[in-house]
């Protein structure tokens, strides 16, 4: 009984340990995403995080941290990863690491809002410029459309999110929303996983450009598309109730999401 006792612990070690590995390299692939599509590069090599709730133990989360010999979100690894708790403190990462320095942003985030399981945070150009320049983002695109729909929240300081004090603040603008932007500073997108979280932000930053390219081309009154279309879009039957997909993949739900997104993570995924 005693030999079969360790065994099982044995097995729910190593079964702990690769889960927590396959989080690190989730991780570790969604920052490097962020660099690939251009959230992180140049001067914004290094600035930028995403995290994710441990789903066994969800006062934990796992995120790129800082102290690295080269920091850059395009070459993080799984091994790269740190650990940390709601609040806020370094649990486990590589030797000489250290949480991100806007740690309290993921952790107040995650402690505050249960239902969030993902966090992203960049300082996306076109995002950025809109915010400083207060205008409300209107939707301009499909992509993203949902993020725009209602006025996003805006957290009105640039300041780094260092203190409890300034987590709360953040943790309250973005409310239910999934997205909020930080004045000057970027902003921030939650998802019920990596995936959700860094394609809301890219959505978020389509957005943005658009609504920038419209402003740049006729002015401050530019138009967005009419709630009336968006609407209209949402009341369209499903592609199972057409006749001309009947018995296909679409009908049966065999086919899955995530076409981009499994672009992107297909991109950088070759040297981990």
């Amino acid at each position: 009984m005693a030999v079969k006792f360790i065994h099982i612990v044995l097995l729910i070690g190593e079964f702990g340990m690769t889960e927590m590995d396959d989080i690190r390299y989730e991780v570790a692939i969604a920052n490097r995403v962020l660099a690939k599509v251009g959230l992180a590069t140049g001067v914004l090599a290094s600035l930028g995080h995403a995290s994710l709730r441990v789903p066994r133990d969800p006062e934990k989360f796992v995120v790129k941290g800082r102290g690295y010999e080269i920091d850059a979100l395009a070459l993080m690894r799984p091994k790269d990863m740190v650990t940390c708790d709601l609040e806020g403190y370094w649990i486990d990462g590589p030797p000489g690491s250290s949480q991100c320095f806007e740690i309290k942003m993921h952790s107040v985030i995650y402690k505050e809002h249960p239902e969030v399981q993902s966090i992203v945070h960049v300082h996306p150009r076109f995002a950025t410029m809109m915010s400083v320049l207060e205008r409300t983002l209107v939707p301009m695109c499909n992509e993203g459309i949902h993020l725009v729909r209602e006025p996003l929240p805006v957290y009105p300081h640039s300041k780094l999110i260092l203190t409890e004090e300034d987590g709360q603040d953040v943790a309250i603008a973005i409310g239910d929303s999934p997205a909020v932007l930080l004045r000057g500073h970027g902003a921030v997108t939650t998802g019920s996983n990596l995936e959700q979280s860094v394609m809301n932000m890219l959505h978020l930053e389509e957005q943005a450009k658009m609504n920038w390219y419209a402003y740049c081309a006729a002015g401050p009154d530019y138009k967005g598309i009419p709630e009336a279309d968006i609407a209209e879009a949402n009341n369209q039957p499903t592609l199972a109730e057409l006749a001309h997909f009947a018995g296909g993949p679409q009908s049966s739900g065999n086919v899955g999401p995530g076409g981009a997104w499994k672009y992107y993570t297909h991109l950088v995924n070759r040297d981990l």
